[in-house]
């Protein structure tokens, strides 16, 4: 690596400089506020259709089984 004491002051000004655009360009970001990410988070994530209804009637099937043998336990001590 070349020192920048070998090179003239003015190209290792420009070298820093340019440097440090190029870091600063790495930090930007694409949303101007939180509402505006959000939306589209929301949007993508439908998009790969996270937010579908389940096609399954397994869990109201479950649910209604549960609550029949609540009722038939509390009827049974009742």
């Amino acid at each position: 690596m070349e020192s920048i004491r070998t090179r003239n002051p003015q190209s290792a000004l420009m070298s820093l400089e340019a440097d440090a655009v190029s870091a600063r360009s790495g930090f930007a970001c694409l949303f101007s506020d939180s509402d505006e990410y959000e939306t589209a988070l929301i949007a993508e994530r439908r998009a790969q259709g996270r937010y579908e209804q389940p096609k399954s009637r397994w869990p109201v099937v479950m649910l209604a089984g549960v609550m029949l043998m609540v009722l038939g336990t509390v009827l049974l001590f009742a």
